[in-house]
C-alpha cells in the first residue's frame, strides 16, 4: 500500500484599498457639519419670527401690507 499525502491549496483573493484620512478632511467635515447646523437653526428661529409677526399683525395679508406701510413711512 502506498501513502498518499493530500495537500490542501489555498488560493486567495480580494482587493486591498488603501485609505488614508487626514486630520484635515476630518476637521473639515466637523466645521461643515457645524455650519449647516447653524443655518439649520437659523431657518428655524425665522420661520418662528414670521409665524409670531403674521399672529401678531392678524393674518399673512396684513402682515405684507403693514410691511409696505413701514417701508412708505406711514
Amino acid at each position: 500500500m502506498s501513502e498518499a499525502t493530500l495537500t490542501k491549496q489555498q488560493s486567495q483573493t480580494g482587493t486591498h484599498e488603501a485609505t488614508e484620512t487626514s486630520v484635515a478632511t476630518e476637521i473639515d467635515k466637523v466645521i461643515l457639519g457645524s455650519i449647516v447646523a447653524f443655518t439649520g437653526v437659523v431657518a428655524l428661529w425665522s420661520v418662528a419670527c414670521l409665524m409670531s409677526a403674521m399672529f401678531q399683525a392678524g393674518g399673512p395679508l396684513q402682515l405684507v401690507g403693514s410691511y409696505f406701510k413701514a417701508l412708505a413711512g406711514m
